[in-house]
């Protein structure tokens, strides 16, 4: 039978983590032993392809504190993560952390200590981001400031990832939202209630290599907009609406040239850069709608978030 409840879960998603999972649950394991709390870890193998899923559960029988969740396939890590959090058994706050060990086991105790002050959602915020470049850095940076500006109401504290602590209740709130496009940057910003940021500074990747490329970072980019803002239709719509005058104000233009100095045969150029422009115009504004619409559609169909292939709750 399982034992009681945890006081506090440690959500880990996990895909292609065979080089660093052994050092990353020593390092864990180190750190929340001088809590001074029951705990678990979580560990979500999202459709792993090396020995990731087999290294986990050789870490469950070694360590009862460990539950393992492994979904059917590949969902990708904001379900996974999602999955984690359901399956967390926490009694008073989770932790979410990645596994690459470029957010440090050792921060948690001082997301504990400011969650125990009271704010019930402490978010690790990045004061240095060693090992990566300063490209990525400075997109990373662009994102934050787009965000802010357009998020409306939703304030997304810039250089936070998903390193934080959630009290019980912020977590049964986020629990309540379940759209099938997940920004969770976005959703631990939404549900609000009392928070603080941690400051550190986050390591370089321990091993192996990043699942993350420019296109996949694009992705969730485009996926955090879009489902917090309708920022980019409203300028698309302005867009389609200064065009509107520039081209009226031309039109006014040829007449009156016309009408004073005849109508000479106008250049083939210029008619095909105005055409092109106005054709550039109507595709972007065809993409922004129908980004929107491809995520209505994927809602309506409300299929569940992740299937489990095998659930071992920690404490058996």
């Amino acid at each position: 039978m399982p034992e009681p409840a945890p006081a506090l879960s440690v959500v880990v998603p996990a895909y292609d983590e065979q080089e660093v999972l052994g050092a990353f649950h020593a390092r864990l394991v180190a750190a929340m032993e001088g809590i001074g709390r029951p705990w678990e870890v979580v560990y979500v193998n999202d459709g792993s392809k090396d020995a990731t899923l087999p290294l986990l559960l050789t870490l469950r029988e070694a360590d009862p504190r460990v539950a393992v969740l492994n979904l059917s396939r590949n969902f990708g890590k904001e379900i996974a993560l999602t999955a984690g959090l359901d399956h967390a058994r926490a009694t008073e706050a989770v932790v979410v952390i990645d596994a690459d060990l470029q957010d440090p086991p050792e921060v948690i105790p001082d997301l504990v200590a400011a969650w125990a002050e009271g704010f019930d959602v402490v978010y690790a915020q990045r004061s240095v981001r060693h090992g990566e470049s300063w490209m990525k850095r400075t997109t990373a940076a662009g994102f934050y400031r787009v965000m802010q500006n357009l998020g409306g109401r939703v304030e997304l504290p810039k250089d936070t990832g998903d390193f934080r602590l959630m009290s019980r209740r912020a977590l049964d709130a986020l629990l309540r939202l379940r759209e099938t496009h997940r920004f969770m940057k976005g959703l631990f910003a939404w549900v609000g209630f009392p928070s603080r940021a941690v400051l550190y500074e986050r390591a370089p990747r321990a091993a192996g290599t990043t699942k993350w490329n420019w296109w996949k970072l694009w992705n969730l980019s485009l996926e955090g907009i879009t489902s917090f803002t309708v920022g980019p239709l409203k300028i698309a719509t302005y867009a389609g609406l200064v065009t509107a005058v520039i081209s009226l104000i031309y039109g006014l233009q040829v007449i009156a040239k016309t009408i004073l100095f005849g109508n000479p045969v106008a250049g083939y150029p210029s008619l095909m850069a105005v055409v092109l422009f106005l054709g550039g115009v109507q595709l972007m504004t065809l993409g922004i709608i129908g980004e929107y619409l491809g995520r209505i559609f994927n809602e309506t169909k409300n299929r569940p978030l992740y299937l489990v292939e095998r659930h071992l709750p920690s404490g058996e």
